[in-house]
């Protein structure tokens, strides 16, 4: 049988299987990372990312957020109108201003996170009901190495992130003592992401 022309339009719904295939295999990592707090996973990247935000955070954004789920941007991405753009046309959810009404909070850069008081941590009834920030580093290989103990770590897992903020270990103690409330962090680094969900110990060792 001859091939098909160059020209001829792939078969109906073609798009939306690879699109359905592409979320499939993020949300799974992003499920694999949460559960093994320091496990670093690939992410599968959806098309024409805008220059402006970070691939890992767009896989993440567009995996999880949808029209129930308010997003909150920092400064360099809510005055980025590529950005506003396209995570309103591929997540459909509400961009707030409040960082307490947000379900998800990207941040350009860890240095520049904001105090995790600015967000909701949950309730005592609904602990749920936290914010998660995503925010991308440069790196998995910085100097400063954390250890990490909890639900999911056999004994401890090592890792470092970086850079990070000043008082980083500091805000992650503080966040841990709230549980079960707390806030949720995932790390992304290019195409691969990290987690640190609330429930992680965290140490620094150097």
């Amino acid at each position: 049988m001859a091939n098909a022309d160059a020209g001829t339009p792939p078969p109906a719904g073609a798009g939306t299987d690879d699109e359905g295939l592409r979320a499939q295999s993020t949300f799974n990592a992003l499920m694999r990372a949460m559960a093994e707090p320091g496990l670093i996973e690939k992410l599968v990247i959806p098309p024409c990312v805008p220059e402006a935000l970070p691939r890992g955070l767009a896989a993440v954004a567009v995996t999880l957020a949808d029209f129930e789920t308010p997003l909150w941007l920092d400064e360099q991405f809510w005055s980025a109108d590529e950005v506003t753009r396209y995570l309103r046309f591929a997540t459909g959810a509400p961009i707030v201003e409040d960082p307490a009404r947000a379900a998800f909070a990207l941040v350009t850069r860890a240095t520049a996170m904001p105090p995790f008081t600015w967000f909701s941590a949950g309730s005592d009834a609904y602990p749920d009901r936290s914010v998660t920030i995503v925010t991308e580093v440069q790196t998995w290989a910085a100097m400063q190495r954390f250890e990490l103990t909890g639900p999911g770590i056999a004994t401890a897992q090592s890792f470092a992130a970086g850079p990070l903020p000043g008082d980083f270990e500091k805000r992650m103690a503080q966040n841990r003592a709230l549980f079960p409330r707390g806030i949720d962090l995932i790390m992304t680094s290019g195409d691969e992401v990290m987690a640190l969900p609330r429930s992680a110990r965290l140490r620094g060792t150097a």
